[in-house]
């Protein structure tokens, strides 16, 4: 059996091994973006659907449409 002393080094030389190691950090970045994008896109399709915003935006769009000599 190993010395305590030694198992807890080694563990703690592990870590700092699995610390420093950054495969498959590029998949998580990725996978957390596409998260943020998914929940970004999300707010703004409840936000456009907002009554108060459509209601805006068609009277904006109308405005833009008319003539202004009209």
């Amino acid at each position: 059996m190993e010395n305590p002393t030694t198992v807890v080094a080694l563990l703690f030389a592990r870590l700092a091994a699995l610390a420093r190691d950054d495969r498959g950090m590029s998949t998580v970045e990725y996978a957390i973006g596409l998260i943020a994008a998914a929940a970004f896109a999300g707010l703004l399709f409840v936000i456009i659907n907002a009554p108060a915003v459509m209601g805006a935006l068609t009277g904006l769009i109308q405005r833009s449409l008319t003539p202004a000599g009209g």
